[in-house]
């Protein structure tokens, strides 16, 4: 199955994480589920999520902990699903960083709404100015379409989940220059994120299978051994 986002469930009440989980799941995303606020700050630095789904009610410390901590030094979006109803709550999380409240109980059409608005939100937020760039970048059968945010091979759009298309943004805009790895994990996870490149590298891998026609063998994104990738140079660029 193509994954369309990673999302983490921070949530300890597990007939509710398994019912996120499962309604996500059956629309495309990929799940992560974590039941306490330490270890979800743990699944969050290893596997840098698209976005949060975060109960504050945790049983080890307060959800708005994880917002405070996750906003010093990424902009990925926080979804905050919780049984508080104060206005007091909902102010704080959101003043905080939280980029959504949605207050116990909901309709999953409803928060399957907030997400796909929060995923595009980031998509377009002055966060990414530095990795994002207008028009259309083309090499070979490779397109990178900036406005819609779409990477196609020939017509075919391969389906890059958020984070693909972060890295394939940034190797695009600076095209024949070579990244290295620490470079391009700080551009998009911040200058915190932990420079274990292993993320990095699964998500490459998921890049190629579906860009190139053989990964081991790459036509556009190549590996400069032990430094970085370097994006094949463009043969068209309209601004």
């Amino acid at each position: 199955m193509e994954y369309k986002n990673k999302i983490l469930i921070i949530e300890d009440e597990k007939h509710i994480c398994n019912f996120l989980g499962a309604v996500l799941t059956a629309n495309k995303y990929e799940v992560l589920t974590a039941n306490t606020g330490e270890y979800g700050q743990a699944v969050i630095n290893s596997h840098c999520p698209d976005l949060v789904i975060l109960d504050l009610g945790l049983p080890d410390i307060d959800g708005k902990e994880v917002i405070e901590s996750v906003r010093k030094w990424s902009s990925m979006p926080i979804i905050v699903v919780s049984a508080r109803n104060s206005e007091i709550d909902k102010v704080t999380a959101l003043e905080m960083g939280a980029d959504d409240y949605i207050t116990k109980p909901f309709g999953t059409q409803e928060l399957l709404a907030r997400i796909r608005t929060a995923l595009r939100h980031t998509r377009t937020s002055s966060a990414d100015d530095g990795i994002s760039v207008g028009g259309v970048f083309k090499t070979g059968e490779l397109t990178i379409d900036y406005d819609k945010y779409r990477v196609f091979v020939g017509e075919k759009d391969v389906n890059l989940t958020q984070n693909e298309f972060k890295i394939v943004s940034l190797l695009g805009k600076n095209a024949g220059k070579v990244l290295t790895y620490d470079y391009i994990i700080k551009q998009l996870w911040g200058p915190h994120a932990k420079t274990d490149n292993q993320i990095l590298r699964v998500n490459m891998a998921n890049i190629r299978r579906k860009i190139e026609k053989k990964p081991a063998e790459p036509q556009y994104i190549f590996t400069e051994v032990g430094v970085g990738y370097r994006m094949a140079e463009s043969e068209a660029v309209k601004l």
